[in-house]
């Protein structure tokens, strides 16, 4: 089986944040082989270059989402007329969609809809619709308009393939204008109307920075168009090369999403105008639609992100979760002796900012001191980027007021009882010697999607005090204790709970360790995708015709068995078998190998016989 596996800012590169599930998932599919179709995102992940690439990428082509592209291209009155219909048909439909509707714009913050069930983050219930509107009309006037943003998109496609590309167009005065009309049309939410000039030039300039996979030579015959499947790594961008893929050349469609970029766009535009977070929501929005309407299966990487999938319009028949894969190996032996650690020791593990709520962490601590004058806190980790170093200073500073330097005696030298560290040292000089350094695990995040840290910690058999967010109470099922978050005596309860029970810490951590073991390891995730792989296939029309030698079509030339290793596939082991001495042993029979099967001309019937 060809695949064509498709990512935004991961693979193949080198800091990608979704490379390495891939690059276990190309690893561990040898059987299979991939063309890897890739978007950066910045200039240095280019040029920290890529990953080595096993044997079975057959191809890999890539393009910049980060550099301001001129074609050249000069389009004509025709063109310019078909660009100025499709796109503000497009503008249309992210302005007129109902503020109920998931995968349009929504009046008011999007931002303050994050906090509980997927649902109500959403906006709009089932029941009635905006102003008064049945459940029926909300649901028929949500799908025309979902089809007007479809239609749009593969308008914009068609016109991008006949003309070579399209980025200095949705650059172009002709785009701002057609956002302009849009939002000052009647039937315009409110927080589009309210759009001011500069927000649509933000807006402009940002979709065209997501639409610019239209303009890409990827969709001919020689290139997607030659695979057997496409696997998008992640929604949004990365899944619209995999879209016209599909409308270019039918080819079928998975979608994979350990984070729903929705959800992602809420959380990283908290700075943005309402106009602009309104209008960038209703296009990803309807871009999820779209994606998850055309895709063969969805793979979310757990229930949290499923409930944003079948909230944004996904369809539950498509969904089969997946649990991330990851490696247990490297933990094996933290794992199997869990008493070396010291039993006073709280040890926090992850990327330093403000989502992980570490100043909620310092609080809990420092009741948890209070009760457990021995304990000890380790928080481990780096700074995520320049937000990330300037809270961890204020971490510090936080750590030094909360708990002066301690000394055994009056000649001694003081310590903190808080160490902030960072892997790879000589006392910590891998991630498992940091979940080894103490006995109870602590996660006090505010956002979370699906915590891995937290997994690496059940490999290492550690018992876990973490915050309910994100997938966290299903990654630790009943093996862990569970607080809200921001939340600090709740939390200091918890661990005080645990590090006055040694037994009760070493059970939790047993049955962790079991539950990670069988559901979260790099062999359960490629087994689940390789068997998704053969489903989608098995259920495809042929899109090509296999030839034999003679230019006949081959009967049962492409089945879904003929792409799995074994004795179908072997073309070298010709012996004789009980099918006769002209029947090969190790491959499909010989009249489906010698030459063509003629239908034969119907008889017909004679007058009177039965039909």
């Amino acid at each position: 089986m060809r695949i064509g596996l498709l990512t935004e800012g991961g693979y193949p590169y080198v800091s990608g944040e979704a490379g390495l599930w891939c690059e276990r998932l190309v690893r561990g599919l040898e059987q299979h082989e991939f063309d890897v179709y890739a978007l950066s995102r910045s200039e240095r992940e280019e040029a920290e270059g890529w990953v080595p690439l096993p044997p079975q990428v057959g191809r890999v082509r890539t393009a910049p989402l980060w550099e301001t592209v001129d074609d050249g291209i000069v389009h004509g009155r025709r063109a310019r007329r078909r660009f100025a219909e499709s796109y503000g048909e497009l503008a249309m439909a992210l302005c007129t969609g109902a503020p109920g509707d998931p995968s349009a714009g929504l009046s008011g913050d999007p931002g303050a809809r994050l906090s509980g069930d997927p649902g109500a983050r959403l906006g709009g219930g089932r029941g009635d619709g905006p102003g008064g509107e049945s459940a029926e009309v909300s649901e028929d006037r949500s799908a025309l308009e979902a089809d007007r943003f479809a239609s749009a998109l593969y308008g914009l496609a068609e016109l991008a393939r006949d003309e070579g590309g399209l980025p200095a167009a949705l650059r172009s005065e002709t785009a701002v204008r057609a956002l302009e009309r849009a939002c000052r049309a009647p039937g315009a939410h409110r927080s589009a109307r309210e759009a001011r000039v500069p927000d649509l030039l933000t807006v402009a300039a940002r979709l065209e920075r997501a639409l610019r996979p239209l303009s890409l030579d990827w969709y001919e015959d020689d290139d997607l168009g030659s695979v057997d499947l496409c696997h998008a790594a992640s929604g949004g961008t990365a899944a619209l090369p995999g879209l016209l893929a599909r409308h270019f050349c039918d080819v079928p469609l998975l979608v994979t999403e350990y984070g729903v970029r929705l959800r992602t766009h809420y959380l990283t535009e908290p700075d943005s105008s309402p106009a602009i977070r309104a209008l960038l929501a209703a296009f990803h929005g309807r871009l999820a639609a779209e994606t998850y309407r055309r895709a063969a299966v969805i793979t979310p990487g757990n229930t949290h992100a499923r409930r944003w999938q079948e909230r944004c319009g996904a369809d539950r028949a498509k969904l089969r979760t997946v649990h991330p894969g990851m490696d247990a190996t490297p933990f094996a032996e933290a794992g199997e002796f869990p008493e070396c650690a010291d039993p006073q020791t709280l040890v926090w593990v992850g990327r330093v900012e403000p989502a992980k709520d570490l100043v909620s962490l310092l609080h809990a601590f420092a009741e948890i001191r209070r009760a457990e004058t021995a304990a000890r806190l380790r928080i481990i980790g780096t700074p995520s980027g320049p937000e990330g170093a300037a809270y961890l200073a204020h971490c510090k500073g936080l750590a030094a007021q909360l708990f002066p330097d301690e000394a055994d005696g009056p000649h001694a030298v003081g310590r903190n009882p808080v160490s902030f560290e960072e892997i790879g040292g000589p006392e910590l000089p891998s991630r498992a010697d940091a979940y080894a350094a103490g006995a109870l695990v602590v996660l006090s995040s505010v956002v979370e999607g699906f915590p891995s840290g937290l997994v690496e910690a059940m490999f290492c058999g550690r018992a876990t005090v973490s915050t309910d967010v994100g997938a966290v109470v299903e990654a630790i099922g009943g093996t862990g204790l569970v607080v809200p978050p921001r939340n600090p005596r709740a939390l200091a309860e918890a661990c005080v709970a645990l590090l006055r029970d040694p037994e009760r810490r070493e059970r939790l951590g047993a049955a962790a360790r079991a539950r990670a073991l069988e559901l979260f390891t790099v062999e359960q995730n490629i087994a689940a995708f390789h068997g998704i792989y053969l489903e989608i296939l098995s259920r495809t029309p042929v899109r090509r015709v296999v030839l034999d030698d003679t230019g006949e079509p081959l009967p049962f030339g492409v089945p879904a068995e003929a792409h799995v290793p074994g004795r179908w596939s072997d073309p070298v082991a010709r012996v004789a078998a009980r099918g006769g001495a002209g029947e090969p042993r190790n491959g499909p029979p010989g009249w489906a190998t010698h030459g063509p099967v003629r239908a034969t001309a119907p008889v017909p019937a004679p007058e009177g016989a039965a039909r």
